[in-house]
């Protein structure tokens, strides 16, 4: 059996003290001849689908949409964990654990181009994070876990008190294992490097948003209540947690260690970076913060006056978004009661429309100097026999509402599909056919 070295294929940023992700074991930490041939067909229909015309079509609208040009509503679907309902084991080939993981990735990518029926272009790239851990915060959140592998946790939060606690604080730090990293590049390289473009591509961070670092060091109620009862040590706090957001993206910056999202890449809560805008002027090839879509939100402060956002949060969100030359704010928060401060956020260019957000007052606020990002509710497509017509009159009365805008559509948080695949398909369609009614 003819093997292609060894090296895990994933990393991520841990809760609690520093350990570096193991990825796959020693025994799976490779490609057999068998699985190659598996993988490099289904390489060469991503390539030749990333190749059509219809792909280049699609990048155009997303670069329209992120320069602020009216047209139809672009429309994006993000099945989430409904992908395993989407691609099952039973029609996996692969045996190895880092090729199943790689031929997951590949199918995904011709399930987008041959069946979905969104916007979404596929690219002639493979991606390949490194392999990479953290330091979080010098204390230890213990994490209590359901026994369902999709359920709930719970956690203990470390500051109980913050005349004692606060001290213990640590800056995180950043280790990467540059070994297994690049054995796990060269894999990739070898095995579909003549057919798609390996990238090494890490997302370092989902957001840089304040408060969901909060909650894990303190405690949700406990954030709530500290707004009045401990408003000093939660200013403290969260200047805290900016400060070492600056320090980590500094970091990334200063070791060359960022790439460019001005591609298909999926940035802020839901949207394509594909733009014209970035880099910015000067840009010579090494990825600077300003040549960046960045990102913040605060969900976990949905309840939280706007008042008090505003004196405790905007202020140590702020300094983050000015480093990024175009910036995303927002995610599941319904952004329509403090968007007279949210809108001071520097750079901003797409702004998140939740399911919870008064399309009214946002189309307003947004006029055509933002994107709304309209994040309808999933919850219809997680039945076996979705309510298609409701589906369709909401996008149809969403859409009137919004004519004056720049719409995209981000059907995200997908936990189940109801064990029908076909309802992303469904979804697609209709609201394709929708947004093309509303722009004739």
């Amino acid at each position: 059996m003819e093997n292609y070295g060894n090296g895990a294929s994933t990393g991520q940023i841990h809760t609690g003290p520093r350990r570096v992700q193991p990825g796959f074991s020693a025994e799976d930490m490779f490609v057999s001849r068998e699985d190659r041939e598996v993988l490099r067909p289904l390489a060469e229909r991503v390539a030749t689908l990333a190749a059509s015309p219809q792909m280049e079509s699609k990048r155009q609208l997303w670069r329209d949409v992120n320069a602020l040009k009216r047209g139809r509503p672009v429309i994006l679907c993000e099945p989430e964990n409904g992908w395993n309902e989407i691609i099952t084991e039973t029609q996996m080939q692969c045996r190895g654990k880092m090729a199943r993981h790689w031929e997951m990735d590949l199918r995904k990518e011709i399930f987008i181009g041959e069946v979905m029926g969104d916007d979404r272009p596929v690219e002639a790239y493979f991606n390949v994070p490194a392999t990479f851990a953290t330091d979080n915060w010098g204390v230890e959140v213990v994490e209590h876990e359901s026994e369902s592998q999709d359920g709930a946790k719970s956690w203990d939060p470390p500051i109980k008190d913050y005349d004692k606690d606060l001290s213990k604080l640590e800056m995180p730090t950043i280790e990467i294992d540059w070994q297994t990293s690049n054995k796990n590049y060269a894999i990739a390289q070898a095995v579909l490097g003549d057919i798609l473009e390996v990238r090494q591509r890490s997302s370092w961070f989902f957001t840089l948003g304040i408060t969901r670092e909060i909650v894990k060091l303190r405690g949700l109620m406990n954030l709530y209540t500290d707004f009045y009862q401990h408003p000093d040590g939660l200013k403290e706090l969260l200047g805290f947690i900016s400060r070492a957001n600056l320090a980590k993206i500094d970091f990334l910056e200063q070791n060359e260690l960022l790439c460019l999202n001005n591609d298909g890449t999926y940035v802020g809560s839901g949207g394509l970076g594909y733009t014209d805008e970035l880099p910015q002027t000067g840009f010579d090839g090494k990825v600077r913060l300003r040549d960046l879509w960045g990102f913040t939100e605060s969900q976990e402060t949905v309840n939280v006056s706007p008042a008090m956002y505003e004196e405790f949060v905007f202020p140590v969100e702020k300094p983050i978004m000015e480093r990024f030359g175009l910036t995303c704010y927002g995610c599941c928060e319904e952004l329509h009661t403090r968007w007279q401060v949210v809108k001071h956020h520097p750079n901003l260019r797409r702004v998140s429309c939740s399911p919870w957000a008064d399309v009214s007052k946002m189309s307003a606020n947004l006029a055509d100097q933002f994107i709304f990002s309209w994040k309808p509710m999933p919850t219809p497509l997680s039945s076996p026999n979705p309510d298609w017509e409701a589906v369709r009159q909401e996008m149809r009365t969403v859409f009137e509402q919004t004519r004056e805008n720049i719409v995209e559509v981000i059907m995200k948080d997908n936990h189940t599909l109801g064990n029908t695949p076909e309802n992303v398909v469904t979804w697609c369609r209709i609201a394709q056919e929708e947004a093309l009614r509303v722009a004739a």
